[in-house]
């Protein structure tokens, strides 16, 4: 059995290391560091490439994509998309999920904070209970959470509404003019 696992587990870092998927693992709970309460064993694959992923499509779903049919559900492009665009920005994703509540699509740090992000692709895209109450758990200490749909940019409360493509503009601020002090006055008494 731990020989399957070890062989599975390659396979996974495998498919990682050669760029062709996305890990992104689950969080115990979205405090900072994300890295401490990092599960290994959990995790959601992207495709690195979201063209991987309509490949896999069939012929007239392709063609429902493309003629942007609204009975298409297309979460999981969209999830996919933001996973590569994460990814590309430098951002360590996460994901968090809870019985008590719900499933967060993504978790980042962002500016020394923990940002949740959930993806949404129809018009319902103002219901999601699980950064609901996730917001609401004083213990997270979260300011806001950002939601990427079809919609338009909009702040209710702590939810910031903002349009799938400006996942874009979700990265780090640049720490200009950093000054690093070195004391190797504890040297000196050595040499």
């Amino acid at each position: 059995m731990d020989e399957i696992m070890y062989d599975v587990e390659n396979d996974f870092l495998w498919l990682k290391d050669a760029g062709v998927a996305i890990p992104v693992y689950n969080i115990s709970e979205p405090k900072l560091p994300l890295v401490i309460s990092e599960n290994r064993n959990l995790f959601k694959l992207f495709f690195s490439d979201v063209g991987l992923l309509t490949s896999r499509y069939s012929n007239q779903v392709k063609m429902s994509i493309l003629n942007k049919d609204k009975a298409i559900n297309n979460g999981a492009l969209f999830e996919n998309m933001v996973a590569q665009e994460l990814l590309a920005k430098g951002h360590k994703e996460y994901y968090f999920n809870s019985k008590k509540q719900g499933e967060l699509d993504f978790v980042i740090e962002l500016d020394g904070k923990v940002v949740p992000l959930e993806i949404k692709s129809g018009k319902d895209y103002k219901r999601h209970s699980a950064l609901n109450n996730v917001l609401e758990c004083e213990e997270y200490q979260i300011s806001e959470g950002y939601i990427f749909s079809e919609g338009n940019v909009e702040t209710v409360g702590r939810k910031v509404y903002m349009p799938i493509y400006m996942i874009m503009f979700l990265e780090e601020k640049k720490m200009e003019n950093t000054i690093y002090k070195l004391d190797l006055s504890g040297l000196a008494n050595r040499i």
